[in-house]
C-alpha cells in the first residue's frame, strides 16, 4: 500500500470500526462469523446462568415444599403414571439432533450436498418434534393448574421459574429450527457450491455457515442438559 493511502486511514480509536468493518480477519485463523457466534453464545451463557442461579436461590429459600418432578412431569400410560417419560423422549430427540447436525457439518465440508441437506432437515424435524412435545408439556401443566403465580403441586415460585426458563430455551430452539429449514433449502439448492449471496448480506455463502449454525444448535442442546438436571432430576 502506498504511503499516501496509508496516511488517509483513520488514526487512534477511530481506526477500530474501520478495521473491523473491512475485509480483514480480526481473529487470526478464525472465521469472522464463527468468532461472532462464539461471542453471542458467551453472552447467552451468562443469561442462562443467571436464570439457573436465580432458580437455585429461589428453590433453596422457599419454606414451602418444592414439587416432586416425578409427580409433576409424569405421563399416564395404560392407567399407570410413568415418571419423566415425556422428558426422557424430549432429551433423546434433542441430543440425537445434535448428532445429525455434527454429521451435516462433516458432509458440508466434504461438499456432499445431498447428505448435508438431508441431515440438516433431519435436525430441523428433531427440533420441531422437541418444540411440539414441549408445547404438549406446557398444555398439560396449565390444564392441571400450574401458572407463573400459582402451583397446586407446591411452592408457587415453581411455575414462574419453569415457564420462564423452559420458554426462553424453547424460543432458542424454535429460532434454530427456522434457520435449519432455511439452510437446508440453501444447501439442497446449491447456494453454498456456487457462492450465492444471502438475502440480507453481500457476503458470499460457503459451508462455514453450516458449522456456525451447528455451534448454535450444539449450544442449545448443552443448555437443555443443565435445564434437564435442574428441573427434572433435582
Amino acid at each position: 500500500m502506498e504511503n499516501s493511502t496509508i496516511d488517509k486511514l483513520p488514526k487512534g480509536w477511530k481506526s477500530v470500526p474501520s478495521d473491523l468493518g473491512s475485509d480483514q480477519t480480526t481473529f487470526k485463523g478464525v472465521n469472522w462469523g464463527k468468532a461472532m457466534m462464539w461471542i453471542f453464545l458467551l453472552s447467552d451463557t451468562f443469561i442462562f446462568s443467571c436464570f439457573l442461579i436465580s432458580y437455585m436461590k429461589g428453590r433453596a429459600s422457599t419454606v414451602v415444599d418444592w414439587p416432586n418432578p416425578s409427580e409433576v412431569f409424569a405421563l399416564h400410560v395404560g392407567g399407570f403414571p410413568v415418571p419423566l417419560l415425556l422428558i426422557a423422549i424430549m432429551t433423546f430427540v434433542l441430543i440425537t439432533s445434535s448428532g445429525t447436525m455434527a454429521l451435516a457439518v462433516k458432509y458440508g465440508y466434504e461438499k456432499n450436498r445431498k447428505m448435508c441437506g438431508y441431515l440438516i432437515l433431519a435436525t430441523a424435524f428433531g427440533g420441531l418434534t422437541f418444540v411440539g412435545m414441549q408445547a404438549f408439556e406446557w398444555t398439560k401443566l396449565i390444564h392441571e393448574g400450574v401458572r407463573p403465580w400459582e402451583n397446586p403441586f407446591g411452592a408457587k415460585q415453581f411455575g414462574s421459574y419453569f415457564f420462564m426458563i423452559t420458554g426462553f430455551h424453547g424460543t432458542h430452539v424454535s429460532i434454530g429450527v427456522i434457520f435449519l429449514f432455511i439452510f437446508a433449502r440453501k444447501v439442497l439448492r446449491g447456494d453454498f457450491d456456487t457462492g450465492k449471496r444471502g438475502y440480507f448480506t453481500t457476503m458470499k455463502s460457503d459451508y462455514v455457515a453450516i458449522e456456525i449454525l451447528g455451534l448454535y444448535w450444539h449450544f442449545v442442546d448443552l443448555v437443555w442438559v443443565f435445564i434437564f438436571a435442574f428441573f427434572y432430576l433435582w
